[in-house]
């Protein structure tokens, strides 16, 4: 027999710096929340929360993934938009109903 080395350890690596992703995951959940809740209100300021989230997740987390600060933007950008969209129908439907002699009551 001979006198061999014993193995060598297996060489473990530090993990990956990750950093807190958490207004990254907050403007991704707010942006999609006010796209589908742009018909109410609630979806206008879900996406002012949203985009205000996704502005400071780009600044104060560097290691947070890209495309969830990115979409969180996107999507809450489109929220407002498609909010603010619907908002003037509404309010376009509601001037012409009343110009057009709608008084609210039903006659049926």
């Amino acid at each position: 027999m001979t006198d061999a080395p014993p193995p060598a350890a297996p060489s473990y690596s530090a993990p990956a710096a990750t950093g807190p992703k958490g207004l990254s995951l907050a403007s991704f959940i707010l942006g999609i929340a006010s796209i589908v809740l742009s018909a109410a209100w609630i979806g206008f300021f879900a996406g002012i929360v949203g985009l205000i989230l996704a502005i400071l997740a780009r600044k104060r987390e560097p290691h947070a993934p890209a495309w969830m600060k990115t979409l969180g933007l996107v999507l809450s950008i489109v929220g407002l938009v498609l909010s603010l969209i619907i908002s003037l129908v509404y309010i376009v439907a509601i001037i012409a109903a009343f110009s057009a002699g709608y008084d609210g009551s039903y006659t049926g």
